[in-house]
């Protein structure tokens, strides 16, 4: 046992120890809080002042799709004159639109007006998590090393979404949702800051002026493909992300939800610090499928279990394959799109995730609001599971040909 555990650790020793990594990933993880918070935090509070989880779910399914839209223009925009302007324009207008849903919503604005305000809040989210993945595509050119990079920081996502739900819930179950939203928006404005200061950007590139197609990454259909399976994906997490809560308010134990959503998180974490330290001989492709099947398959356990540490138990299980899903899907990314296109290509990708989790939200508070508190889940499972076996159709990508 303690011979496994060295031999899982060693590789991870040895990637700590290059120049600014551990920075890199203690700065990337700080600057990344919101995504752990944002979710819950406007989910809880609009629920608490609208009165149900549909028009929250819905409000913050715009909010996701916004942010999903506006993600390729900034790739593009990045690609051409650099992150910083676009950082600090976005670290501005974000959380002023973030307070101006915050009032507007305490005032009884009306449902199309809160709609508004949370589209342009997403439209201008500070791209740190693609500026970050993309980053790491520059300061490695080595696919194990880009893998081990991804792999950590995938994890080091999965602690995001730990430690924010928690931390969003404890605020919530002790000062309310209001504080709760409150203290997510302080952090937002914060996180740039400390994205701006880190040693990240230095090891930023700017690829030379070329011409461009005007659908950029998208004429490469293995892409296109690999998007449409990430889309599918995130539809899943977003049902996941209104199922917890609205199963711990349906017992009437509102902060468990966000116990739950940290559960199903750690448990990522943990099956991406195992998934990063492996060499494993098959296709990238393969890996990418059976991690797929092997998320599906527990979502649908969640509708025959009532029990509450049962359930924590199933929530953490469904998460162990999420963090080697991401990585996975990561890696195929950086492996197929040209180098022109990478910031392109991972803000595209950053599009499909975000429109998956947004619609999946959007639907899940609908199904739990009009079908059953379970129910997002087992729709998740089927999506997922799907998923999965369209996977199995993709053509598999050579190592060779990946574009540095």
């Amino acid at each position: 046992m303690k011979a496994t555990t060295a031999a899982l650790i060693a590789p991870y020793r040895t990637f700590l120890r290059l120049p600014d990594v551990p920075a890199m990933i203690a700065c990337a993880w700080l600057s990344r809080m919101p995504i752990g918070m944002n979710g819950l935090s406007m989910l809880l509070f609009l629920r608490e002042t609208l009165g149900n989880f549909k028009l929250a779910g819905t409000i913050g399914g715009a909010f996701f799709v916004s942010m999903a839209v506006a993600a390729p223009v900034m790739g593009r925009t990045i690609d051409r004159i650099g992150p910083r302007w676009p950082l600090m324009i976005s670290g501005i207008v974000h959380p002023i639109c973030l307070i101006a849903l915050f009032v507007a919503a305490l005032n009884g604005a009306s449902y199309g007006a809160l709609i508004a305000i949370a589209i342009f809040a997403g439209l201008f989210t500070p791209p740190v998590t693609i500026l970050t993945r993309t980053t790491w595509r520059h300061r490695f050119s080595d696919e194990q090393a880009r893998k081990m990079a991804y792999t950590i920081d995938s994890v080091m996502i999965e602690i995001n979404f730990t430690f924010g739900p928690l931390l969003v819930a404890t605020i919530a179950a002790t000062w309310g949702a209001r504080m709760a939203m409150i203290v997510m928006i302080a952090i937002s404005i914060a996180a740039v800051a400390i994205f701006i200061a880190s040693p990240i950007l230095k090891y930023w590139k700017t690829e030379p002026p070329v011409e461009r197609h005007m659908l950029g990454p998208l004429t490469d259909l293995r892409l296109v493909a690999l998007f449409g399976l990430t889309f599918g994906l995130t539809f899943g997490f977003g049902l996941m992300e209104v199922g917890y809560p609205a199963y711990a308010t349906s017992l009437g134990l509102v902060a468990f939800g966000g116990v739950l959503m940290a559960i199903n998180s750690l448990g990522s974490a943990v099956g991406g610090f195992v998934y990063g330290a492996l060499h494993l001989k098959a296709p990238l492709e393969r890996q990418f499928s059976v991690a797929l099947v092997l998320m599906g398959l527990p979502l649908f356990v969640h509708g025959l279990v009532d029990q509450n540490v049962l359930f924590a138990l199933i929530a953490f299980t469904a998460g162990l394959a999420i963090a080697p899903a991401l990585t996975a899907q990561t890696l195929l990314v950086t492996r197929i799109a040209p180098a022109r296109y990478a910031t392109e290509a991972f803000t595209w990708s950053s599009t499909f995730i975000v429109t998956g989790l947004g619609i999946g939200m959007a639907a899940g508070g609908t199904l739990s609001e009009t079908v059953h508190p379970k129910s997002p889940f087992i729709v998740a499972g089927a999506v997922v599971t799907l998923m999965s076996l369209l996977s199995l159709m993709m053509p598999r990508s050579d190592d060779q040909n990946a574009k540095h």
